[in-house]
């Protein structure tokens, strides 16, 4: 669930921290997070400071509900449903 961010002097990467996790690619089950967080840190990195604050709160609220996770949080939701659940709580 972290977020990472490689950046250099012109140019940066914005990518979850444990990497692309091929042991579960295609079935669905990833949690989602780190790659939002990592989109959330991009956004801030451009000063698009109100973009980052409203997927952040959404991803939040998902998260605080705790209906809407996937099985590695102890959820049944797949990366896609998580994933539509957040952008459902954007404001």
């Amino acid at each position: 669930m972290v977020p990472g961010a490689n950046l250099g002097k012109h140019c940066g990467v914005f990518e979850s921290v444990h990497g692309s996790a091929p042991d579960i690619a295609g079935k669905n089950i990833a949690n989602p997070i780190a790659a939002i967080l990592s989109a959330v840190m991009m956004l801030r990195h451009l000063d698009l400071n109100q973009a980052a604050e409203r997927i952040e709160r959404a991803l939040f609220r998902v998260t605080t509900e705790g209906r809407d996770l996937t099985p590695d949080l102890g959820g049944t939701a797949t990366t896609t449903e998580m994933t539509e659940e957040i952008i459902a709580r954007l404001d």
